[in-house]
């Protein structure tokens, strides 16, 4: 595995050059970085991380066979992989839809897939993943985080530790092609859903290209029924009805 890991001190964005590099490059090939300068989350939003403290790197996947409309295996396999790593640490962790990765109320790593298409099939994806490793303090504007050290209370080697989160994401992938799997992680997903059960306060929001922080929405109550054919949340209100959002649509109240 070590032999599929690049390493760089600093770079832009793993993302981005590992999407600009991936027709020369193998299946699970991992682009990581110390510290990047331009880093990438869902929508556009910037990736914060000091440098040398926390593991940001980024996976290319080449699957065969799965159609573009079931791309959202792959969100699954990864954060459920993520979540088989953090298990072995003694952390329960759960995921905040689409695929964030959630210890208790705050945020111990996100993830940003960008895949390729060619011909309805899915050809390859970037996952893109930023784990919050050593970092104890936080810039104040972001609302939630965390890190494994502040739940562990143990200090961990970036460059050693990086093996041990892909064995599980790499053991999930290897079960991408038996139909048995792939049933069986739509409803593991749906077991560590964030949320799931109970009313919970959440926010709507318009469809804008203003950032979510910056847009207001109608608060409402609803409970998690789970997620639609096209990877949409599925939320009951109050009231009965039941909605359908997309990224972005939708704000939790934390």
């Amino acid at each position: 595995m070590a032999d599929s890991i690049h390493w760089f001190d600093s770079i832009d964005s793993t993302n981005t050059r590992l999407l600009a590099d991936k027709d020369s490059l193998p299946d699970r090939s991992v682009y990581a970085a110390l510290f990047q300068t331009a880093g990438r989350g869902q929508k556009g939003n910037r990736w914060e991380s000091r440098s040398g403290e926390n593991l940001t790197f980024s996976i290319l996947l080449k699957p065969e066979g799965i159609l573009a409309r079931e791309q959202f295996i792959l969100s699954q396999v990864v954060a459920l992989g993520l979540l088989d790593f953090l298990r072995s640490e003694q952390v329960k962790a759960t995921i905040k839809w689409p695929n964030d990765i959630y210890v208790a109320d705050k945020k111990i790593c996100g993830t940003l897939i960008e895949p390729t298409l060619s011909e309805g099939r899915l050809s390859s994806a970037v996952a893109g993943i930023g784990l919050n490793l050593n970092q104890k303090d936080f810039d104040p504007s972001l609302p939630n985080p965390t890190s494994l050290s502040l739940v562990t209370r143990r200090s961990y080697d970036v460059k050693e530790t990086l093996p041990r989160v892909l064995e599980p994401i790499f053991a999930r992938c290897d079960k991408l092609y038996s139909p048995y799997a792939r049933n069986g992680y739509d409803a593991e997903y749906m077991e560590h859903l964030y949320r799931r059960g109970g009313w919970h306060a959440f926010e709507e929001l318009p469809v804008s290209v203003v950032p979510t922080e910056h847009r207001n929405g109608t608060r409402i109550e609803a409970r998690i029924l789970g997620i639609d054919t096209d990877a949409r949340l599925l939320l009951e209100h109050r009231n009965g009805t039941i909605h359908t959002y997309g990224f972005k649509e939708i704000k939790y109240i934390l």
